[in-house]
């Protein structure tokens, strides 16, 4: 069990850049989706809403990643 959980822990900052990119195109993706669904300053205000959210979760990531190489590999 231990060895399927480690597939899923993010380890070094090259696999926590490929996870904010994914979730920026999925952000982004979904931002257009409410432009295309309210025109105007809503569907912006929501497109805005999505990235901002991925730029978070991107920095708290990279965060949690140098953390973690700073105190050691738990795993």
């Amino acid at each position: 069990m231990r060895r399927i959980a480690r597939l899923f822990v993010i380890k070094t900052k090259f696999e926590a850049f490929l996870v904010i990119y994914a979730l920026a195109t999925g952000a982004v993706e979904r931002g257009f989706a409410y432009m295309r669904m309210m025109p105007g300053v809503q569907g912006k205000i929501l497109f805005l809403a999505c990235t901002a959210a991925v730029f978070m979760a991107g920095a708290k990531t990279l965060d949690a990643v140098d953390m973690e190489a700073e105190r050691g590999d738990p795993l």
